[in-house]
């Protein structure tokens, strides 16, 4: 009887630990949920902001490769006393160099370049909306590399994603000139880019590398890639006669794209990068109100509509965290 007693107030005992151990755990999972979503939130705000600069700084003409360069100026000096003030020193491998290479070139430069090609010919919302198209490029590219597996809700929220971008484009953004597709397809460029980096980063990011010295690298190299080939195609943007506009656009954009992308790698390693890349739908939202602020861009009541279904979508597709690993109680 002794025995029995002492093994059923064992098992209680057992059985409590494991259930707090349970709860704790549950916590702590719903707890990164609200930090993946309100830091997607946030950073898409803010990167939604480029999209209405961005359109302003090549308003007169400016070329993409002299955007780019000043964009990687602004980045290297904003991250580079950062990481000067952090005592942080470089530690090149020949992998991190050919990370912080890739990572410049399909986080940047070809998409950027994409971008600034496409914003002269079309409207500012309108490249909002190529933006959106990221989560179904990343999930795609997810399936095939099998980083993901399929998951029927999560695909109906990207497709309900896509039928809100839908209906924001149609009613106000269709082209009346059958010529302008082509930078359609250009913008969407940029998407796949970024969907691809997504991936890359979240199986190819080396040990002993953070989102900061991550993006001022890949500056540092996309500079050195940028500035021979802008000189070489006479796309220098001269900035003696002072920064008019569109000039304090592009170094507005240059530093808010600096800020976002940080703690856009940060946010492919925290959820994912099916997860991360749904920020696309707030980059979306935030250029389409800023747009119409500060360019007076106007947009039907399909909006509304709109965001309704972006909301759905985001819900839809939930955010997926791995759980945290739990050490063993001695």
């Amino acid at each position: 009887m002794m025995f029995m007693r002492l093994f059923s107030d064992g098992h209680k005992q057992v059985f409590r630990h494991f259930s707090d151990l349970t709860d704790t755990v549950h916590t702590a999972h719903a707890s990164r949920k609200i930090v993946a979503w309100v830091a997607m939130l946030v950073i898409g705000g803010f990167w939604g902001s480029t999209i209405p600069l961005s359109k302003t700084a090549t308003s007169t003409g400016h070329l993409p490769l002299g955007l780019i360069f000043w964009q990687f100026v602004a980045g290297i000096v904003l991250l580079g006393a950062y990481l000067f003030v952090r005592g942080w020193r470089p530690a090149l491998s020949v992998e991190k160099v050919w990370f912080y290479i890739i990572v410049a070139l399909i986080g940047t430069i070809l998409p950027n370049g994409a971008s600034f090609l496409a914003y002269p010919h079309l409207p500012a919302g309108v490249m909002a909306i190529a933006i959106a198209t990221v989560p179904m490029f990343t999930f795609v590219i997810a399936l095939l590399v099998r980083l993901e597996r399929f998951a029927l809700s999560r695909f109906l929220g990207l497709v309900v994603g896509f039928a809100a971008m839908v209906m924001i484009a149609a009613p106000e953004t269709s082209l009346p000139d059958p010529a302008l597709s082509v930078f359609v397809l250009v913008a969407l460029i940029a998407p796949l880019c970024y969907g691809m980096e997504a991936n890359y980063i979240a199986v190819r990011t080396p040990a002993g590398t953070d989102p900061v010295s991550t993006l001022f690298m890949a500056s540092c190299f996309g500079f050195l890639i940028v500035t021979p080939l802008m000189f070489a195609t006479g796309q220098w943007i001269d900035l003696s006669g002072g920064l008019g506009a569109p000039e304090q656009a592009m170094f507005a954009a240059a530093v808010v794209h600096a800020v976002t992308y940080v703690g856009y790698i940060w946010l492919v390693r925290f959820g994912g990068p099916v997860f991360s890349v749904q920020v696309a739908y707030a980059v979306t939202l935030s250029g389409l109100f800023l747009s119409i602020i500060f360019l007076g861009e106007g947009y039907s009541v399909w909006i509304w509509g709109a965001l309704v279904l972006v909301i759905i979508g985001l819900v839809l597709v939930q955010p997926k965290l791995e759980e945290p690993e739990t050490a063993p109680q001695s």
